[in-house]
Order: structure tokens, then C-alpha cells, then sequence
């Protein structure tokens, strides 16, 4: 086996070990009547339908009380500087 090769195998065998260590951020869909913490960075709340206009931002920590779900959006309560109703894109949770 060459030096190259055996860089290479090592290199190989380094990557392969981290990404197997490593785990996925884990997000999860809002539910009904819960009041949901935010795991984005950001998440933007739109006024009064999915990709409608830009009301605010909810940031990572901050929370969003479930009303209705609409599949990939969600529609409910925005706290935090917002404090009010609007859509957010679902799936974005803790």
C-alpha cells in the first residue's frame, strides 16, 4: 500500500466514523393547542396565509402556540417581540 492510499483509507475511515456519531438536528411538527418552542435560527411569521407577507421573525428559543395545523404551515400565536396571530412553516419545533 502507497503512502496516498493509506492517507486515503485513513481519511476514509475518519469521515466515516464522524458522520456516524453525529446525529441530525431533530425538529418536529407543531401540535394542536401546544404552545411549541422554536428550533430554527429563525422563523419567519406571515400575516394571513402560507407565503403571504412578512410579519416578523420568531429566533430559535422563542415560542408559537399551535392553532391550526395546515399541513406544511401551521397558523397560531407568535410571541416574543411579534405577539400576534400569523402562519409559520411547520416541522421547525423542539
Amino acid at each position: 500500500m502507497t503512502r496516498t492510499s493509506r492517507f486515503a483509507t485513513l481519511a476514509l475511515a475518519a469521515a466515516a466514523t464522524i458522520a456516524m456519531s453525529t446525529s441530525p438536528a431533530s425538529a418536529a411538527n407543531g401540535t394542536v393547542g401546544e404552545r411549541e418552542t422554536v428550533c430554527a435560527n429563525d422563523l419567519f411569521v406571515r400575516v394571513s396565509a402560507p407565503h403571504g407577507a412578512w410579519l416578523g421573525t420568531l429566533y430559535r428559543g422563542q415560542t408559537f402556540l399551535v392553532e391550526q395545523d395546515g399541513g406544511d404551515w401551521v397558523y397560531g400565536f407568535a410571541y416574543g417581540d411579534i405577539n400576534r396571530r400569523g402562519w409559520v412553516q411547520n416541522g421547525w419545533f423542539c
